[in-house]
């Protein structure tokens, strides 16, 4: 996962989705964490809505940690759906680090897009929520046996890191590791 070559995928974190998502506010919370690792180190972000007018917009926790231009609609499950991605600053990279909700529905149908589409997906286990904790694991699983490695919210930052002693760790490390 090098930062580099990343980009931070946030699908669906929504106003209207949120209360319903198993351990909505812990997927908030690291998603939100992620955000500010990936902005700090230079690595995109981009963020999906999916029908907003239904579902509302991303979760304003959220939405304060982004700039305009990040943000898609959508309306297909998968964010690959509408082809927008690609043409979004950062949908040219290869390494894609995805998070949202709900895990079964447009994050798995993203992921398996991005996959099919011979893009490396890594899926950060506790950034990602479904209304069913099963329905979570469930996805989880599938999106593996696919090819997508399932990694931590530290394993992404570490890696985007590379190695200690520098003024990005340092600020890294201060902000939100300790």
């Amino acid at each position: 996962m090098c930062a580099k070559q990343s980009v931070l995928l946030v699908v669906d974190v929504q106003e209207r989705l949120l209360p319903a998502i198993h351990e909505g506010q812990a997927v908030v919370d690291n998603v939100c964490w992620l955000v500010g690792v990936a902005r700090a180190l230079g690595v995109p972000v981009l963020v999906t809505e999916q029908y907003p007018r239904g579902l509302g917009g991303t979760l304003p926790a959220l939405r304060t940690l982004l700039e305009p231009g990040m943000i898609v609609e959508k309306e297909h499950f998968s964010a690959v759906g509408e082809g927008q991605l690609w043409k979004a600053p950062g949908g040219d990279r290869h390494r894609w680090i995805v998070t949202g909700t709900e895990t079964h529905v447009c994050v798995q149908q993203t992921v398996l897009d991005l996959l099919a589409a011979g893009r490396r997906v890594f899926v950060v286990e506790e950034g990602v929520g479904s209304r069913r904790a099963r329905d979570k694991e469930l996805a989880l699983e599938r999106m593996r046996q696919h090819g997508a490695d399932i990694v931590s919210r530290e394993m992404v930052a570490f890696e985007w890191l590379e190695k200690a002693n520098t003024a990005a760790f340092r600020a890294v490390l201060k902000e939100f590791i300790r």
